[in-house]
């Protein structure tokens, strides 16, 4: 996982309210177990809708998206995070998120930030005409016109972002640890260790 440190860029003012992970990601693109191509899929229901801010040329390639209240609630597909990183968006900021749908974005490097949903209308103002920065390391978002929004983060979560450490990064940082337990458990009980036929 690449480590996340600071992210600046246009961001997608979507804004909706409860918006679900079908709505993300389609069940017609569940099929598939690889990550690749999901993007094109994301949001194709709101990509129907005439006007809509995914195809708009303007926020192409955009690092950020802005949401309403109930972000990825519904289903606990995974496949959400996958179209969302596949898009490119490394952070979605809203009031609230589907315990779920944040623990799986966690899992696949992008950062969910919680801010009042007054911070939310102001930077779906400032998205529409200028880009926005996420430093994680100070937990703020910033404008270029001096709003400075401060966001909670559990401090496992910013550690494991900032590192780009996901959960086989993690248990592999432990791995000289786990091999001298096996090596203990071998010697002290060595009939557990397993037969290897040729």
């Amino acid at each position: 996982m690449e480590p996340f440190k600071q992210v600046e860029g246009r961001a997608y003012p979507f804004g909706r309210k409860n918006v679900d992970t079908d709505v993300i990601i389609p069940a017609e693109f569940l099929k598939t177990i690889s990550r690749e191509g999901l993007g094109e899929g994301a949001f194709k229901v709101v990509r129907a809708e005439e006007g809509n801010v995914f195809d708009d040329p303007e926020y192409t390639g955009a690092p950020i998206l802005i949401a309403g209240d109930n972000f990825g609630c519904g289903s606990s597909r995974e496949h959400a995070a996958w179209a969302l990183d596949d898009m490119g968006v490394r952070v979605v900021i809203a009031p609230s998120f589907s315990d779920i749908f944040s623990s799986n974005a966690f899992k696949n490097g992008i950062l969910t930030v919680e801010l009042p949903q007054e911070a939310i209308d102001r930077l779906m103002e400032v998205a529409a005409t200028d880009p926005i920065t996420v430093d994680l390391d100070n937990q703020v978002v910033t404008t270029p016109f001096q709003d400075r929004l401060e966001f909670p983060i559990d401090p496992f979560r910013k550690s494991c972002l900032l590192a780009g450490l996901d959960e086989i990064g993690l248990t592999l940082e432990s791995s000289d640890a786990i091999s001298a337990y096996e090596q203990k458990i071998t010697a002290d009980k060595p009939w557990l260790k397993p037969e290897i036929s040729a």
